[in-house]
């Protein structure tokens, strides 16, 4: 069996006994409160987590574009949502296709969008659900208000092969109360002009995890949950110790006794910090931190009792796994020092 010292640098590293174990909590912590989860698939691209993380008990997958729900599909996973909004000729057409293959669903926020499915799909064996996607507070995509979820539902409604599937929203951080809020007021809506509204569908793993019995929200969609990152460190979600993804990276250079470089830059830690002052640590060195990121190169502050040398080979936790992920050709799955199994990261770069 390889060694990661048989691998080049710079390489993803997943643990996979942890991320196993952060799909079962999640899992446990869904059934627990009875909501549904339907992991994004977004995080880590491989149809080889999606099927765990459905064999755990996820209700299906979520994907973020056409191309990585094609990839799903091929490999076998069978319900997909596409929280999208899908324009345009050529992507309408791979929708249909797609939707003649698994169980769909997508989103709409707008009456142009719609047109577009429902002309799309009026000749369609079976309707395609369509859920209203709902901004409340993010700032992003979604309808801005109760009244224009209930008119929109309607037009779904009424739309020859489309059915009405609830209501989705992507929350801002921190303000799950306010998304609730939002969230029953538009349902109270949908519920006094008589429509059913059985599955609003929620994003963020911060959020999930404080999510209770008496939450309007029936869907959880959390993506980074399965590898952890600085950021969810920051947040609470979990500690150092839960985070799977690290990148394995060596020491090229020691310019002064508290600067080290890396053979990772922004091409491979991602230059995306979602607010954090730094672009990683370094595990097990909490005294050493990326503090400075070109494309081919990490600067590394050393502090404390931190020391590296030339050559050295680091594993660096990153602060946002899932642009990371997007990085590579692959990832190894690791148990301790010993490589388990090489996989493609099979949907990456499926922007479309």
């Amino acid at each position: 069996m390889p060694s990661i010292d048989d691998l080049d640098t710079p390489a993803i590293l997943i643990d996979a006994a942890r991320a196993e174990a952060n799909i079962r909590k999640a899992q446990a912590h869904a059934d627990r409160h009875g909501l549904k989860l339907r992991p994004h698939i977004k995080t880590h691209k491989l149809p080889y987590w999606a099927k765990k993380q459905v064999a755990a008990g996820a209700v299906g997958i979520t994907c973020q574009k056409i191309g990585e729900a094609e990839v799903m599909a091929d490999a076998g996973l069978t319900d997909i949502f596409l929280p999208y909004n899908i324009l345009g000729r050529t992507k309408l057409e791979r929708l249909k296709a797609l939707h003649g293959r698994v169980t769909l669903s997508v989103t709409a926020d707008s009456k142009e969008t719609l047109e577009g499915l429902a002309a799309t799909f009026a000749d369609a064996g079976h309707p395609l659900q369509v859920l209203v996607e709902c901004d409340t507070g993010m700032g992003r995509c979604g309808v801005q208000t109760a009244a224009e979820a209930l008119a929109l539902a309607k037009a779904i409604d009424s739309a020859k092969g489309l059915t009405f599937g609830g209501l989705m929203t992507y929350p801002a951080a921190g303000k799950q109360a306010e998304a609730e809020a939002w969230l029953a007021g538009a349902k109270q809506a949908l519920a006094a002009a008589g429509l059913e509204c059985q599955r609003i569908s929620s994003g963020g793993t911060p959020d999930m995890w404080r999510s209770g019995d008496d939450s309007v929200v029936t869907e959880y969609r959390p993506g980074t949950y399965i590898y952890l990152d600085r950021y969810q460190v920051a947040k609470g979600v979990g500690s150092l110790d839960d985070c799977a993804l690290t990148v394995l990276a060596t020491v090229v250079s020691h310019p002064t006794p508290t600067r080290a470089i890396l053979d990772s830059g922004s091409k491979a830690l991602s230059s995306d910090t979602l607010g954090l002052a730094d672009f990683g640590e370094l595990l097990g060195m909490p005294g050493a931190r990326v503090t400075g990121l070109s494309e081919e190169h990490g600067n590394v502050t050393l502090s404390g009792d931190a020391k590296l040398r030339i050559g050295e080979r680091v594993r660096v936790v990153p602060d946002h796994c899932c642009v990371v992920t997007n990085l590579f050709d692959q990832v190894h799955l690791i148990d301790g020092d010993k490589v388990l199994e090489t996989l493609p990261v099979a949907a990456r770069g499926r922007m479309g």
